[in-house]
């Protein structure tokens, strides 16, 4: 059973820095896709970065690039987000997401994906 646990949530202020993390235990994840989405209250469900394990190839939205990179650590079956330049409009829940289809690219919707952590809330303030 694929677990994920993110971490690293927190408040930060405006201009500030944040590294999430995704541990993943319970496989091999060198077929997986995995990413990261964001809830604020009241929106739906939105993608913000993506990388393919084994490849390290990523994809991100316009809305987070330049400022947010995805990156993985094999030998500790980590995936991190590192956040810069946050903004007040980036404060939702972060969830970590895992896609053990064998899909070809980098999905973008919810259901791309079959894995998902529990989330870890960042609050940016102004």
């Amino acid at each position: 059973q694929v677990q994920l646990v993110e971490s690293g949530g927190g408040l930060v202020q405006a201009g500030g820095s944040l590294r999430l993390s995704c541990a993943a235990s319970g496989r091999t994840f060198s077929g997986y896709v995995m990413a990261w989405f964001r809830q604020a209250p009241g929106k739906e469900r939105e993608f913000v970065a993506a990388i393919r394990w084994s490849s390290g190839i990523t994809a991100s939205p316009d809305s987070v690039k330049g400022r947010f990179t995805i990156s993985r650590d094999n030998a500790k079956n980590t995936v991190y987000l590192q956040m810069n330049s946050l903004e007040p409009e980036d404060t939702a829940v972060y969830y970590c997401a895992a896609n053990s289809r064998g899909f070809s690219g980098i999905p973008y919707s919810v259901q791309g994906y079959n894995y998902w952590g529990q989330g870890t809330q960042v609050t940016v303030s102004s």
